[in-house]
């Protein structure tokens, strides 16, 4: 597969007043082992011969805001970049040949690491690709509180939801491939829809005016990852069905990456406990071909317990249980 070179091209939401028509005009399609591959100069789109398609991004970038060094290494295939920060601390991304994240690790000044993210983990059941096909959850709570709306929500519910468990046992661990493109494995937690924010038709730009109606999202975020640095919450782009399903697989990827970039640069939300996806226009809230400001939205899962397999959200470890690495 076409790899995503680190720091490649344009990165998204850099570019003041850019449309996807920009990068619509820059985009290559490619046959490669049946797949079509739509090549932009940050993210490819991959749509297979049975029809299903993503997005994926290099979202690097956003740790290069406040960092002191930045050192990248290519090893056996792998590419190792450290984010060094002010106080000394590191953030570690491993990606693979082709691009893909493989782990994210959190070391301090002294030396003790937490992996946030390891998404080389194949559960022993895994079959076949990323695809996870399981039935939908059986939701037994209300509605309202399943997938809360930012707008009508309280402080304390959209903390609440940030740290609510699955609503049913999880069975095992996924890998954070198999969450971002299994639908139903995603559904088992509960989510909140960001719809304070109004994204303009084919743009990704989060007006100024917008920037504070994301407090109450920071100040939940930032509340649970000081109670457990090891969380991860997935912040989801989504578009209406104006324009091309390629336009908004790429669209919506952007939209939730400059969520996420602005949860971190503005509210102080750490990077590394971010991950951000596209899913285009797949899963509208409102039924209609048209413009829509409802579909036009970002979602944020908390998705802990599904890279843990359910197990109780772990502490950071204890001092000295890992030795300080040079």
């Amino acid at each position: 597969m076409t790899p995503l070179a680190i720091g490649a091209g344009v990165v998204a939401g850099a570019v003041v007043g850019a449309t996807i028509a920009d990068y619509r005009n820059q985009r290559r399609e490619t046959i490669e082992g049946g797949r079509t591959i739509y090549t932009e100069p940050d993210r490819i789109i991959i749509r297979d011969p049975s029809g299903q398609q993503y997005v994926r991004g290099n979202d690097l970038y956003r740790f290069r805001y406040g960092a002191r060094d930045i050192q990248t290494e290519t090893v056996g295939g792998e590419t190792r970049t450290v984010v060094i920060r002010p106080d000394g601390s590191r953030i570690i991304t491993v990606v693979g040949s082709d691009g893909r994240l493989l782990r994210r690790i959190r070391r301090d000044e002294r030396g003790r690491e937490i992996i946030i993210i390891d998404n080389s983990y194949r559960d022993p059941r895994a079959v076949g690709g990323f695809y996870v096909d399981l039935p939908p959850p059986v939701v037994s709570m209300p509605y309202d509180r399943y997938i809360v709306s930012a707008d009508e929500a309280t402080p304390e519910v959209i903390y609440d939801t940030m740290v609510a468990p699955p609503v049913q046992r999880i069975d095992r661990r996924y890998s954070l491939d198999e969450i971002r493109y299994s639908p139903n494995v995603r559904m088992q937690m509960p989510s909140i829809d960001v719809n304070t924010i109004n994204f303009a038709t084919g743009s990704w730009e989060i007006p100024p005016d917008q920037t504070a109606k994301l407090q109450a999202i920071a100040d939940g975020l930032n509340r649970a990852i000081q109670a457990n640095p090891r969380e991860v919450f997935l912040i989801e782009g989504h578009t209406d069905r104006v324009g091309s399903d390629v336009d908004n697989l790429s669209l919506s990827d952007r939209r939730a990456e400059s969520a996420a970039t602005l949860l971190t640069q503005q509210f102080g939300v750490p990077a590394e406990n971010l991950t951000s996806q596209g899913y285009g226009e797949q899963y509208p809230k409102e039924q209609t071909d048209g413009p829509s400001e409802i579909n036009r939205r970002v979602t944020v899962r908390r998705i802990t317990p599904l890279l843990n397999g359910g197990q109780a959200a772990l502490p950071p470890p204890p001092p000295g249980t890992a030795p300080p690495r040079r």
